[in-house]
Protein backbone atom coordinates (compact mmCIF):
# COMPACT_ATOMS: atom_id res chain seq x y z
CA UNK A 1 0.00 0.00 0.00
CA UNK A 2 1.47 3.47 -1.33
CA UNK A 3 1.77 6.18 1.58
CA UNK A 4 -1.25 8.36 -0.56
CA UNK A 5 -4.01 5.20 0.07
CA UNK A 6 -2.73 5.04 3.34
CA UNK A 7 -3.68 8.49 4.18
CA UNK A 8 -6.80 8.31 2.13
CA UNK A 9 -7.74 5.13 4.65
CA UNK A 10 -6.37 5.89 8.12
CA UNK A 11 -6.47 9.68 7.72
CA UNK A 12 -10.36 10.01 8.58
CA UNK A 13 -9.89 7.51 11.39
CA UNK A 14 -6.85 9.81 13.02
CA UNK A 15 -8.74 13.06 12.17
CA UNK A 16 -11.81 11.46 13.98
CA UNK A 17 -9.74 10.18 17.18
CA UNK A 18 -8.36 13.92 17.08
CA UNK A 19 -12.00 15.63 17.55
CA UNK A 20 -12.79 13.08 20.00
CA UNK A 21 -9.71 14.11 22.22
CA UNK A 22 -10.58 17.82 21.65
CA UNK A 23 -14.18 16.99 22.99
CA UNK A 24 -12.70 15.73 25.93
CA UNK A 25 -9.99 18.14 26.67
CA UNK A 26 -12.99 20.54 27.41
CA UNK A 27 -13.60 21.33 31.15
CA UNK A 28 -17.23 20.90 29.88
CA UNK A 29 -19.07 20.12 27.07
CA UNK A 30 -20.63 22.85 25.04
CA UNK A 31 -23.97 24.14 25.71
CA UNK A 32 -25.85 22.74 22.67
CA UNK A 33 -24.37 19.87 22.92
CA UNK A 34 -24.99 18.69 26.60
CA UNK A 35 -27.87 20.06 26.13
CA UNK A 36 -29.64 18.31 23.49
CA UNK A 37 -28.06 14.97 23.49
CA UNK A 38 -27.95 12.36 26.09
CA UNK A 39 -24.23 11.33 27.38
CA UNK A 40 -24.78 8.04 26.66
CA UNK A 41 -25.96 8.75 22.81
CA UNK A 42 -22.94 11.18 22.52
CA UNK A 43 -20.54 8.14 23.26
CA UNK A 44 -22.35 5.43 21.16
CA UNK A 45 -22.89 7.13 18.51
CA UNK A 46 -18.93 8.91 18.79
CA UNK A 47 -17.51 5.16 18.95
CA UNK A 48 -19.92 3.96 16.36
CA UNK A 49 -18.80 6.27 14.08
CA UNK A 50 -15.02 5.64 15.27
CA UNK A 51 -15.89 2.17 14.79
CA UNK A 52 -16.97 2.70 10.98
CA UNK A 53 -14.22 5.03 10.33
CA UNK A 54 -11.68 2.29 11.49
CA UNK A 55 -13.65 -0.75 9.51
CA UNK A 56 -12.99 1.04 6.26
CA UNK A 57 -9.34 1.52 7.19
CA UNK A 58 -8.60 -2.19 8.01
CA UNK A 59 -10.97 -3.14 4.95
CA UNK A 60 -8.95 -1.13 2.54
CA UNK A 61 -11.71 0.77 1.51
CA UNK A 62 -13.55 -2.60 -0.04
CA UNK A 63 -16.23 -4.56 0.90
CA UNK A 64 -14.50 -7.32 0.49
CA UNK A 65 -12.32 -6.50 2.85
CA UNK A 66 -14.69 -6.34 5.81
CA UNK A 67 -14.16 -9.77 7.39
CA UNK A 68 -14.52 -11.23 10.15
CA UNK A 69 -10.87 -9.85 11.60
CA UNK A 70 -11.02 -6.78 10.18
CA UNK A 71 -14.73 -6.32 12.39
CA UNK A 72 -13.02 -7.67 15.46
CA UNK A 73 -10.02 -5.17 15.20
CA UNK A 74 -12.22 -1.99 14.34
CA UNK A 75 -14.54 -3.15 17.65
CA UNK A 76 -10.93 -3.18 19.47
CA UNK A 77 -9.16 0.03 18.31
CA UNK A 78 -12.52 2.26 19.27
CA UNK A 79 -12.64 0.42 22.39
CA UNK A 80 -9.55 1.30 23.64
CA UNK A 81 -9.35 4.15 22.03
CA UNK A 82 -12.17 4.63 24.53
CA UNK A 83 -10.13 3.77 27.40
CA UNK A 84 -7.60 5.93 26.69
CA UNK A 85 -10.11 8.77 26.53
CA UNK A 86 -11.40 8.02 29.58
CA UNK A 87 -7.47 8.14 31.00
CA UNK A 88 -7.20 11.27 30.12
CA UNK A 89 -10.55 13.04 31.20
CA UNK A 90 -9.27 12.16 34.85
CA UNK A 91 -6.19 14.86 33.75
CA UNK A 92 -8.70 17.54 32.76
CA UNK A 93 -10.74 19.88 35.32
CA UNK A 94 -14.59 19.33 35.39
CA UNK A 95 -14.18 16.04 33.54
CA UNK A 96 -13.96 12.37 35.36
CA UNK A 97 -13.43 8.86 33.79
CA UNK A 98 -16.63 6.29 34.46
CA UNK A 99 -17.05 3.28 33.23
CA UNK A 100 -20.31 3.72 32.38
CA UNK A 101 -19.14 5.79 29.55
CA UNK A 102 -16.15 2.78 28.46
CA UNK A 103 -19.40 0.41 28.30
CA UNK A 104 -20.94 2.87 26.35
CA UNK A 105 -18.11 3.31 23.96
CA UNK A 106 -17.72 -0.20 23.42
CA UNK A 107 -21.45 -0.80 23.10
CA UNK A 108 -21.48 1.89 20.41
CA UNK A 109 -18.49 0.20 18.58
CA UNK A 110 -20.01 -3.06 18.26
CA UNK A 111 -23.26 -2.32 17.12
CA UNK A 112 -21.83 -0.12 14.41
CA UNK A 113 -19.07 -3.08 13.07
CA UNK A 114 -22.66 -5.05 13.97
CA UNK A 115 -24.31 -3.47 11.57
CA UNK A 116 -21.57 -3.03 8.67
CA UNK A 117 -21.11 -6.61 8.76
CA UNK A 118 -24.88 -7.57 8.55
CA UNK A 119 -24.92 -5.31 5.53
CA UNK A 120 -21.81 -7.00 4.27
CA UNK A 121 -23.76 -10.37 4.64
CA UNK A 122 -27.27 -8.99 3.46
CA UNK A 123 -25.27 -7.45 0.10
CA UNK A 124 -23.85 -10.57 -0.88
CA UNK A 125 -20.96 -10.97 -3.34
CA UNK A 126 -20.20 -8.18 -5.26
CA UNK A 127 -20.87 -8.14 -9.26
CA UNK A 128 -17.79 -7.03 -9.51
CA UNK A 129 -16.43 -10.12 -7.84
Amino acid sequence: MNPASSLLLWGPVVVYMAAIFYGSSLSSVPGPVGTWFSDTLLHTAGYGGLALCTLRALARGEWRGVTRGALVGAWTIASLYGVTDEWHQMYVPGRNAELRDLFNDALGAVAAVGAAGAWGIMRGPSRAE
